[in-house]
């Protein structure tokens, strides 16, 4: 059996109601050397029987409930193709996004990573104006954007394209984490790989109650992990791989404010202010991490 070119990976949970929607935006695609991997995640509300019914246009795999990104490692682990295209069982795909991605690929050969721009849809797949999650759909310069990163997650993951090298290199997704382990994985492809970006919406992020985006806490929690142990851990690597010292600089003391304003709203005021420091340590003139530091410095009122 010939491998393909492409491979189509599905995490899938309890999308049952969007899963035909997302498969078809997959089967709608120009280009057509692909498999489509579908990993079942535990679903309780009749995903498997519905995607059964699908036979051999997708390979189907099931297992116990385990989470975003041991299931995504398990697509990987399953999948064969030179490339690695990431579909979450909700969102959709324009017809074109994967002939684009893998022409970029097969030219650009220090690219590792190419994700689209995008747009947010509602449950019933209609255009949402403004910013129904918070934030702007991501965007970024094609190249080396690892101060991007650092500063926060800039990338869809509904919306990349991967080679299989970065995987075989790097490892794949951190399995401990619940909401932030794409932008763990996007960060470091970016030590090692260009980044490239196509400018035009190409992907399609549907907006519903049950997105995990939701569980604040959780992502607090993960983002700190992510900060701490991935970005802050790696500084002299990142000193190595900056665009300029300057950009560089900012770029880490808007993280330690990140990271001190997310220990503040986990309650830890003794590790928020050690972060607020580390961002003006970098940057001096850092207003709004010398205001956070002085709010967090303020002695906590008892209740009335």
């Amino acid at each position: 059996m010939s491998r393909p070119r492409v491979s189509v990976l599905i995490p899938s949970y309890n999308h049952a109601r969007f899963l035909p929607a997302t498969l078809q935006s997959v089967f709608d695609q120009t280009f057509t050397d692909y498999e489509v991997v579908v990993v079942d995640d535990g679903s309780t509300d009749g995903s498997v029987e519905l995607l059964r019914c699908y036979g051999e246009r997708i390979r189907l795999f099931t297992q116990p409930n385990r989470g975003t990104y041991p299931t995504l490692n398990r697509c990987i682990a399953e999948s064969r193709g030179r490339y690695l295209a990431i579909l979450n069982s909700d969102d959709l795909w324009a017809p074109t996004k994967l002939e684009k991605q893998v022409a970029l690929l097969d030219t650009q050969p220090q690219v590792g990573l190419v994700h689209t721009d995008g747009r947010f849809i509602d449950a019933e797949g209609k255009m949402l104006s403004g910013n129904p999650l918070g934030f702007e759909w991501p965007r970024t310069p094609s190249g080396n954007i690892i101060e991007a990163l650092v500063r926060c997650n800039k990338i869809i993951a509904s919306s990349v394209m991967v080679r299989r090298e970065c995987f075989d290199r790097l490892g794949g997704f951190r399995e401990d984490l619940f909401g932030s382990g794409d932008w763990e994985m996007w960060f470091r492809i970016a030590l090692e790989y260009d980044i490239a970006f196509i400018d035009e919406p190409l992907t399609f992020y549907r907006v519903h109650g049950a997105n995990a985006s939701f569980q604040h806490r959780r992502v607090y929690e993960d983002d700190v992990r992510v900060r701490e142990q991935t970005i802050h851990a790696n500084e002299a690597r990142l000193w190595q791989r900056a665009t300029s010292r300057h950009a560089m600089r900012l770029a880490l003391a808007h993280s330690y404010a990140c990271l001190g304003t997310e220990y503040a709203l986990l309650g830890d005021r003794r590790r928020a202010c050690r972060a607020y420091w580390q961002s003006l340590r970098l940057y001096p003139l850092r207003l709004k991490s010398l205001l956070r530091l002085a709010l967090t410095l303020l002695p906590i009122r008892p209740p009335l």
